[in-house]
Parts: structure tokens; sequence; C-alpha cells
């Protein structure tokens, strides 16, 4: 199979499992941690930097989500999906936001390792992973808009943005579609900062318990939103935004 091709059929395979890559960065990262925590302490502001890198990877998604039309930049995995291409907004800065997102929010959980080897590996293995997704998408982009595709992606960086090309969103943002779409990113970003917390002070202290119950207070939440939300939604239509979801 020629190279171009295979890089594309790489790409759609990795895309339909892209799901799985938080959980094999989760255990390596839990893996390396464990050691670490054996032979040094780690400083509780370090897990807040941590905490914070990870914000901002739900930040630039919420951001995303929230000004993108239906049937874009979502949770599929079965096929791509695209009825009209984005290129206002953060995408007039950088092609792959939602990527740039997942990055910062895996990159997070990669630095409570505390070993700079471990968070450079990472870096490695999420390019490589992620540079064949994009290249099956651009693929798929490129075969269903043409030269709308083209011109848009002359000008704008696949992953690394360009702030001063920045033009205004073309659709307002959907807060409605936010909190059905991105509410779990925020759960789960709990619930790896409480484990990493649980593990670390066993490890320490050789009980259960934790050195700061911000991140189960985190948990608890979190969660109460979620099922909250999940419940209106099924129940309700107070979340649809026509048009959006």
């Amino acid at each position: 199979m020629p190279l171009q091709e295979e890089l594309e059929s790489q790409g759609n395979f990795l895309f339909r499992y892209r799901g799985s890559l938080p959980i094999i960065v989760l255990i390596a990262a839990l893996l390396v941690f464990v050691q670490q925590v054996r032979s040094c302490d780690i400083p509780s502001l370090y897990f807040y930097l941590c905490f914070v890198t990870c914000l901002l990877g739900l930040a630039v998604r919420i951001y995303t989500v929230g000004h993108t039309p239906k049937n874009t930049s979502g949770r599929n995995t079965k096929s791509q999906i695209a009825d009209e291409i984005n290129t206002t907004g953060i995408y007039s800065t950088v092609r792959h936001p939602l990527y740039v997102g997942n990055f910062f929010m895996w990159l997070g959980a990669a630095m409570l390792t505390h070993q700079l080897w471990f968070i450079l590996f990472f870096v490695a293995a999420y390019w490589i992973y992620y540079e064949r997704i994009m290249y099956a998408e651009e693929q798929f982009l490129r075969g269903k808009f043409g030269t709308q595709y083209l011109n848009w992606a002359s000008q704008t960086p696949a992953f690394i943005p360009s702030i001063t090309q920045f033009t205004s969103p073309k659709y307002s943002f959907s807060l409605k579609k936010v909190l059905q779409k991105e509410i779990n990113g925020l759960l789960n970003i709990f619930i790896v900062f409480t484990l990493f917390d649980l593990i670390y002070y066993y490890i320490k202290h050789q009980m259960i318990g934790m050195n700061d119950y911000f991140w189960l207070a985190g948990v608890i939440g979190s969660f109460v939103a979620y099922l909250i939300l999940k419940i209106v939604s099924k129940n309700t239509t107070a979340l649809v935004d026509e048009g959006r979801m």
C-alpha cells in the first residue's frame, strides 16, 4: 500500500480508538508515579500546576465546542463527520484546536509523574499518534470541500496556534452545548487527581487517606453536576440548542 494511503488508513483506525489513549497514558503515568513517590516527595503546589495545565486544555475544548455548529468537532468515533468547515474563531488560528485541548489535558496527567523523561516521551507519543489522525481528517475534508478547505489550510497552522490570525467566531457561544458535551471532562480530571493523591498518601503513610481533599470534593461536585445535566438532558429540552447539537 502506498505511504499516503497507509497513513490515512492508520489515521482512520486510530481515530476510531482515540478514546483509548488517555487510559494508556494514565496507566503508564501511574506506574512511573509510584516509583517516583517511593524515592522523593512531590510538593502540593506541583499538583496544582498540573491541574492548571489540565484546566487550560479543558478551556480550549470548551471554547472550541461552544462556538461550533452541528455535526462538526464532535466525539464521534465510527467515521469522519463534517457538514461544513469551521474557519472562524479558534479555527482561524489552528486547524485542530480540540487536539490542542486534549494535549494539555493529558499533559497535566503526564506531568504528575514528576519525571521529565516521561513527559517528553508523552509529547513524542502524542504527536506520532495524532499526526496520523490529523492526516486522515484532513484527507476527508480535502476530498469533501476541495478548494475551500485548501485555501483555509494553506494559511492556518495545524497544531501550534497563530493568535495574530484570529477572527471572530461565526457562531455565538452555546453554553447548552458545552454543558452537554464537556462536563465529563471536568469530572475525569478530578478523578485522575484524586487517584494520584490517594496513591501518594498510601505510599507515604501505608494507610488510606488523602493529602488534599480538594480533589475528592471536586469529584463529588462534578459528578453531581454530571448526573443532574444527564437527567435534565434525558427528560427535558432545556439543554437543547437547535442547530448546534
